[in-house]
């Protein structure tokens, strides 16, 4: 019964052993194979010493005795705390910023350094405090790209070292203090609002010059017209007036006639019979029938009543036959003005007149110019004052 008992027990423990065995092989090989992503590689150690790097895929490594460490190989992103810096102008700020990194060389990652992004997010935080101090609080707000490309230039050769590259650094934001912003706002609307008085100005100036444009052009047409005007009336003047000389020499003669007729019934009426006539008198009554029937019975090439067309001395004296040509002078004179000036309203609508209207974005300028030399020496910004006061 023994002997039984001894091999029933002996069957149990082969088949423990056995178990065992199996389960140590399981282990063994699970400690032997290594897998590697594709997007990693892993540092080997051997008791503790570096043995090589394992490429992506199945590795075999020695067992119970081995270890490795992964290391990224893909492009990483460290966050950088929010840091607070004093300005080069002793403005606190306060930024944040991100780093991309890659590591280059695991085996240099592995050995040179730590822990790689601990290291980089460190340095990247002093870095960033330490350009910001060196940069005046305008350029900080402004100069984004520059302050990327300090920190980037900063972290390049320590990083290097460690098998590490710095991609890029982006510097997500900077903010000044409270009192610092509601300054700046201050600011801003201060200049806004002198913009906005140099825009208004010169829209002011730019508008009395137009106007007074206008104004020159309408008076100048005006007076055009009253010199067409006082022209013509001169002229109608002279007419009426030689017209009312010539009817005036008509009525005395006229008058002088009738005289003559009443005498003639007068002498008529007498007893006398015989009349002695001068020639005169026998030459008016000629005139005189004339006149009355209209007949073209003359005494002696005589008897006729002047007519009341102007001799040439006359139209000449009086420019009649001048007056078309002197009309056509004055509306040919009075077109080529109201031509030239329109050209020059329009030229004044344009900011190309003679006033020398400057852009507002030129006085801007120059004003921007006079007071950064103000800032420069007290003596400029007196000279720029006065210059401007003169303009």
């Amino acid at each position: 019964m023994l002997p039984a008992i001894v091999l029933q027990l002996g069957g149990g423990t082969i088949s423990i052993v056995l178990i065992l065995v199996l389960l140590l092989a399981v282990v063994t090989v699970y400690q032997m194979v290594e897998i590697v992503n594709a997007y990693e590689k892993r540092a080997l150690t051997v008791f503790g010493e570096y043995r090589k790097l394992l490429e992506p895929g199945i590795n075999f490594v020695p067992p119970f005795v081995s270890r490795t460490y992964a290391f990224d190989m893909r492009t990483q992103t460290l966050d950088v705390p929010r840091q607070e810096a004093i300005t080069r102008d002793n403005s606190p700020v306060t930024a944040d910023a991100v780093v991309y990194i890659k590591v280059m060389d695991a085996k240099k990652a592995f050995l040179e350094v730590d822990d790689y992004k601990r290291a980089v997010s460190n340095l990247a935080q002093t870095t960033l405090r330490a350009v910001l101090g060196d940069m005046e609080l305008d350029d900080t707000l402004n100069k984004r790209q520059e302050i990327n490309a300090k920190i980037r230039r900063e972290l390049d050769e320590p990083t290097d070292e460690w098998g590490i590259r710095v991609e890029s650094v982006e510097v997500r934001e900077v903010n000044p203090s409270q009192d610092v912003q509601q300054a700046m706002e201050q600011q801003t609307s201060a200049e806004r609002r002198r913009r906005a008085m140099i825009l208004e100005a010169q829209g002011e100036r730019r508008s009395a010059v137009e106007t007074a444009e206008g104004d020159k052009q309408s008076n100048i047409i005006r007076a055009q017209g009253e010199k067409q005007s006082q022209i013509l009336e001169a002229q109608g003047d002279a007419i009426s007036t030689v017209l009312r000389a010539k009817s005036a020499e008509s009525m005395g003669e006229r008058a002088v006639i009738e005289k003559g007729m009443e005498t003639l019934e007068n002498i008529g009426q007498g007893e006398s019979t015989t009349f002695v006539l001068p020639q005169e008198l026998s030459s008016l009554v000629g005139r005189y029938g004339k006149h009355l029937t209209g007949s073209d019975v003359q005494t002696n090439g005589e008897g006729t009543l002047d007519s009341l067309d102007f001799d040439a001395e006359t139209r000449e004296m009086l420019g009649l036959d001048d007056i078309e040509e002197i009309l056509g002078q004055i509306d040919e004179e009075a077109e080529v003005d109201v031509e030239a000036m329109e050209e020059q309203a329009q030229a004044v609508k344009h900011g190309d007149n003679p006033a020398e209207i400057k852009d507002p974005d030129e006085v801007i300028d120059e004003m921007d110019d006079e007071f950064a030399g103000g800032d420069g020496g007290g003596g400029a910004t007196g000279d720029g004052d006065s210059q401007s006061d003169s303009k």
